[in-house]
């Protein structure tokens, strides 16, 4: 198993395919078991205010129509995948050489700010898949929500200290 880094990236697609393109690639995950390669595809929405027939009332809105945000490894499989899914026109980047987002470029891309829902809750135990705590487990002790984090205790020097872990970087046991 290669200790290579997933990174979030971004794919061009159809306009109006973006869920498309989420669907199909979650699909072709379970078909070839690509799980611990392709981690996550995300649509990001925002809730925006719209006015109809005189009321208030928030809709869910794509953040960047013809895109789609993707938690992956970056390697010959993963690539074909991806660019070969229907509705995708290609990888953003340099001479549509994928290029990773950098943390100040997901902040705004709401990668921390859109809720993920998740499947645990305090007291549970989970996994950690990626990340500096990768292959530690831990007893959710706190989650917030705001941050997108749960907090879990981990033995370093030989006591317990309580680490924030971002919510893409866990798994449920």
């Amino acid at each position: 198993m290669s200790m290579a880094e997933a990174n979030w990236y971004v794919v061009h697609t159809y306009s109006g395919y973006e869920n498309k393109v989420k669907a199909n690639i979650e699909k072709t995950i379970e078909n070839r078991h690509l799980e611990e390669e392709i981690l996550e595809v995300r649509v990001p929405m925002q809730d925006v205010m719209e006015m109809k027939n005189g009321a208030r009332r928030t809709v869910q809105k794509k953040m960047f129509p013809g895109y789609v945000l993707i938690n992956m490894i970056m390697n010959d499989d993963t690539w074909y995948v991806v660019r070969n899914t229907r509705g995708v026109t290609g990888f953003v980047g340099p001479g549509s050489k994928p290029v990773p987002l950098t943390e100040a470029e997901m902040k705004p891309l709401g990668i921390k700010i859109e809720n993920m829902t998740v499947d645990f809750t305090e007291g549970d135990t989970i996994a950690v898949v990626a990340g500096v705590w990768k292959d530690t487990i831990g007893v959710v002790q706190r989650i917030d929500y705001n941050k997108q984090v749960a907090t879990i205790n981990v033995e370093l020097f030989g006591r317990e200290t309580p680490v924030e872990i971002s919510f893409a970087e866990v798994r449920k046991m």
